[in-house]
Order: structure tokens, then C-alpha cells, then sequence
């Protein structure tokens, strides 16, 4: 472990700022190790909720120019039957941060007591979902439905709370702001962007769900944008995500404001070794510069 790389996130330690992102290989006890034993800091789960859910028929997830569109329909096998790979996990040293969702704030903060009781070392709240109806971006949209679903949560839980916010909203800053108020420990910036494609010969939309979200390096500039505005908005840890695939995508995300990141798409493009390259970047980065550790380059933007 290098020590200018460990990042206190909330109460948790991890070994580097690098998470795997929700709904990324979070779906078994053995993906997620193979992450863990791949250099990532933590990892998220995909998102569960109280109940199995099937998910979209596919095609679910189309390649496109500039990243991956997705609409998956928030696939899982419901959190009850999620034990075994959550105790499984607890060996690892690793914090494990359960990504979950729910309709309505009850729903959301019964999923939580779940998570916790089953092992989460935190939770991630996925109110940005952006292709299912009555949940997901719904509730990242509307400030007080937002502010409702983050005070049940911490009513219920004792446990870091970080609200996953979606970038399809007039002003992120002020979504950021009343999760905050609500409870939120950490916001994570940004969920995927909403999104379509259409297959030119047959005039079909290319998912069966029509919409989907939109991921990879064509989102980054926007995700950056997102966690600046978050971090000038709030006073709590910000977690990047959206489009990082190198070292030095990393370091832009901490000058913005993110005190640790996730990876998602990056890993179909790159392999599990980008976890590994990337913390090797950004040791060699502060070295250079003469940082001493993460937190010295953390809104180093906000400067100027």
C-alpha cells in the first residue's frame, strides 16, 4: 500500500481513490474479488432492491462511436438473496458499498437495513437511474422527493450514505445540495447520461427500451463539470465517475473536486489492469509535483 494513495472516504479507508462503478461486474462474489485483486480501493455493487427484478428484454447494451448506451431495466436478484456474496466478501479488507433502489422512501430505506444488516460497509443511493419510470432520475430530478428518500435512509441506517446523482437536471449543484441537507454523507457525480440510437436501415431504435443511458469517455467532460459545480455547492466528500480511462482523467476529476473516483465502461475497453495503471499514474503524478498525498490536489481548480 502507498501511503500517498490511501484515501479516507467517510469513515472508510481505502488503499487508493480507484472504485469499481455500480452495475460493472457487481454481480457475483467472484467478479467483484477479481476487481479487488485488481487494484480497485472498493467496490459498488449493482443496484438491488427489495425485490427480483428482470430487468429489459434485450439488446440491453449497444456500442456506439463514443462510449456504451445502456438500458439494462435495473436487472438483480433482490437484496435478500445477495447474503451469500456479501459475506463472502467481508474478508477482503475491501469496503464494500452497496449500490441499492427503491419507488418510493420506504421501499428505499428497507433496502438499506438490508444491505447494512447483511454486511454493507455503506450504501449508495441510485436516484438517477435514467431509463426506469417512477424511480431512478425521477426521484434525482425533485429536490424534496430526493431530500425524502435520504432522510429515511439515514433514519435507518448507521452507515456512510452517498447519493449517485443523475446529470440530467437544470442545476446538479442544487441536487447535491438538499441530499446534503437531507442526510447524505458523500455524493457521487455523475450517473449516465440519457440517451438514444437508431439504426438508419430499418428506422428501429437500437435498445428495446429506446432510451438508455449513455457512458464512457464522451460523458467525462460533462461528469467533470458536475463534480466541480458539487464541490463548490457542498461540504461533503465527492465521488467522480463517467468516462475515466487513464490516470490523468483521474487527476483532472480531483482538481475539480473528487476525492476518489469509479470505473466502470473503461474496464470493457482496457481490461481489469486499469485499475492498476491508474494508481500507478497518480502516484508517479504526485511525486513529480511534490504532493505528499491525494487530499493536497483535491479542487486545486477552484483556485483560479
Amino acid at each position: 500500500m502507498t501511503r500517498r494513495l490511501v484515501t479516507e472516504l467517510c469513515g472508510l479507508e481505502l488503499a487508493n481513490p480507484t472504485m469499481l462503478a455500480a452495475g460493472i461486474l457487481g454481480y457475483t462474489e467472484s467478479s467483484m474479488k477479481s476487481i479487488i485483486e485488481a487494484g480497485a480501493g472498493a467496490v459498488v455493487t449493482k443496484s438491488l432492491g427489495l425485490e427480483p427484478r428482470n430487468g429489459y428484454p434485450n439488446p440491453t447494451v449497444v456500442q456506439v462511436d463514443c462510449g456504451l448506451l445502456n438500458a439494462m431495466g435495473l436487472p438483480n436478484p433482490g437484496i435478500n438473496y445477495f447474503s451469500e456474496e456479501l459475506k463472502e466478501l467481508k474478508n477482503t479488507g475491501v469496503p464494500i458499498i452497496v449500490s441499492i433502489y427503491g419507488f418510493s422512501s420506504k421501499e428505499f430505506a428497507k433496502v438499506a437495513e438490508t444491505a447494512v444488516s447483511l454486511g454493507a460497509d455503506a450504501l449508495e443511493l441510485n436516484v438517477s437511474c435514467p431509463h426506469v419510470e417512477k424511480g431512478g432520475a425521477e426521484i434525482g430530478c425533485d429536490a424534496s422527493l430526493l431530500a425524502e428518500v435520504v432522510g429515511e435512509v439515514k433514519k435507518r441506517v448507521d452507515r456512510p450514505v452517498f447519493v449517485k446523482l443523475t446529470p440530467n437536471v437544470a442545476d446538479i449543484g442544487a441536487m447535491a445540495g438538499a441530499a446534503v441537507e437531507a442526510g447524505a454523507d458523500a455524493i457521487t457525480a455523475i450517473n449516465t447520461v440519457k440517451a438514444m440510437a437508431i439504426e438508419v436501415e430499418t428506422a428501429r431504435p437500437l435498445l428495446a427500451n429506446k432510451f438508455g443511458g449513455l457512458s464512457g469517455p464522451a460523458i467525462k467532460p460533462i461528469a467533470v463539470r458536475a463534480v466541480y459545480d458539487v464541490y463548490r455547492t457542498v461540504d461533503v466528500p465527492v465521488i467522480g465517475c463517467g468516462g475515466i480511462t487513464s490516470w490523468q482523467d483521474v487527476v483532472e476529476f480531483m482538481l475539480a473536486g473528487a476525492s476518489a473516483v469509479q470505473i466502470g465502461t473503461a474496464i470493457a475497453y482496457k481490461g481489469l489492469d486499469i485499475f492498476k495503471s491508474v494508481t500507478r499514474g497518480i502516484n508517479t503524478y504526485l511525486k513529480k509535483k511534490g504532493y505528499k498525498n491525494i487530499k493536497e490536489i483535491v479542487g486545486l481548480a477552484h483556485k483560479f
